[in-house]
């Protein structure tokens, strides 16, 4: 046993132990700088791209939406010149008559803008209806009554300005019939002033 040569112990490495073989703990740590550097270059440089397209997509839409306000613009001032261009015109048709008109009120010859066109409109609607009148007199004391005088019949009839000439020709109108038809040959006058109305004298 004493002739036994001593035999060597190996060393063991401790299981958490931070040495690592062939390198050493400055070189772990500046590669591990190094790579945190390039891992927040890295990111700065995605950030930079993210924030170059959100800008670029920002400015596009703007471009977009700035064309698109233009040609709207164009194109509803084209379509007013077009409504302008395309609307008819209105002409107003003045109406002069054309018989003889009487004024017995003092001070006679003042006939007023309303009461000359009164006159030539119910004269053009009365011939419309086939009638034909020669003569609208404006009696004493009145400023809304116009009596007309028709040829081929007796009397005169009574009108108002305040009716629409339309419906007083058809009265007048209506009037001649249904007195023809219950064979009144003659009479005064026949007065049409009141809407749904009629009467003679």
């Amino acid at each position: 046993m004493g002739n036994e040569e001593p035999k060597i112990a190996k060393r063991r490495l401790h299981k958490h132990s931070t040495i690592k073989s062939g390198r050493t703990i400055g070189e772990r740590n500046r590669e591990h700088i190094e790579t945190s550097s390039e891992r927040l270059e890295a990111r700065k440089k995605v950030k930079k791209r993210q924030t170059f397209r959100v800008a670029m997509t920002v400015i596009g839409f703007i471009a977009i939406f700035g064309v698109g306000i233009f040609f709207l613009i164009k194109f509803l001032k084209q379509r007013e010149v077009n409504e302008v261009e395309t609307a008819p015109t209105v002409v107003v048709k003045t109406y002069s008559p054309t018989i003889e008109i009487v004024d017995e009120n003092v001070g006679a010859g003042n006939i007023t803008t309303r009461m000359s066109e009164y006159i030539g409109r119910l004269e053009s609607d009365l011939k419309d209806l086939n009638l034909e009148p020669i003569k609208a007199v404006i009696p004493s004391g009145s400023i809304r009554e116009v009596d007309f005088y028709f040829n081929g019949h007796p009397g005169y009839v009574k009108t108002t300005i305040d009716r629409g000439t339309g419906v007083t020709a058809e009265d007048i109108e209506r009037m001649f019939r249904y007195l023809a038809s219950q064979g009144v040959a003659e009479y005064q006058y026949i007065d049409v002033r009141i809407d749904g109305k009629a009467y003679w004298k």
